[in-house]
Formats: C-alpha cells, structure tokens, sequence
C-alpha cells in the first residue's frame, strides 16, 4: 500500500464485498443489504466474486441493482469474476455488457483501469 492510499480518507478507498460461494435467492437480501450500505458509503465498490462459484439470475439482477444505484449516486461499481460458470450466467442475462468485470482483485483496486473486453464485447454478433 502507498503512502498515498494509507493517507486518503476511507471514503475514497475502494470498499470490497466479499460474495459467498453460491449467489443464489437465499443469498440475494443479504447481498442487497451488503451492496446497498458499500454503495452508501463509498467511492468505488469491488463486489469480489472470486470465491463464487455459481450465480443465478437472482444473483445478476441484485448486481445489476447495484450497478444502477451506483451509476444513480456516482460511485464506481467493479466486479471481480473468476469463475466461468459466473461469467456464462453474467453473459446469459447480457450483463456482461453492462458490468465492468476484472480478472482479479489487484486489477480492480487500480483507480483508472478499465476492465479487459468479454468475448461478446470485442466480437459482436
């Protein structure tokens, strides 16, 4: 951590979200709340999925929500997405173009990077 990230008010570190390994229905109102108060009370919100494993549609409409509060608020929603049972559900409901989604979690935390292009991205069709 740089000088400059220890100094900076807590408002304007990122807040990270560690999600659970299922993103499902029984996880969505916990999740809601825990996006919800990040987006609240930051900057720049990383909703970490990498130790998720599966995410249903419940999961991406709680993390389209959240993307739209954030674009609502000005606060910059990331994702960070490993898995690519997650990244297929993000594509399969087309959130993959709405969402900007990192590799890691040290690519996230770097203000001014942009997120590399999805497959759907780059070769539209």
């Amino acid at each position: 951590m740089t000088d400059n990230q220890q100094d900076a008010p807590a408002a304007a570190r990122p807040t990270v979200v560690t999600l659970p390994a299922k993103v499902d229905t029984a996880a969505s109102r916990s999740l809601c709340g825990q996006l919800g108060s990040a987006l609240a009370s930051a900057t720049t919100v990383i909703a970490d999925l990498t130790a998720t494993r599966f995410c249903d549609s419940s999961g991406v409409r709680i993390l389209l929500l959240a993307q739209e509060q954030a674009a609502a608020t000005g606060v910059e929603f990331r994702l960070v997405v490993r898995s690519a049972a997650v990244l297929r559900a993000l594509a399969a409901m087309g959130a993959d173009w709405l969402l900007p989604v990192y590799p890691s979690l040290e690519e996230a935390l770097r203000p001014g990077i942009r997120p590399p292009q999805s497959d759907n991205q780059r070769n539209p069709g």
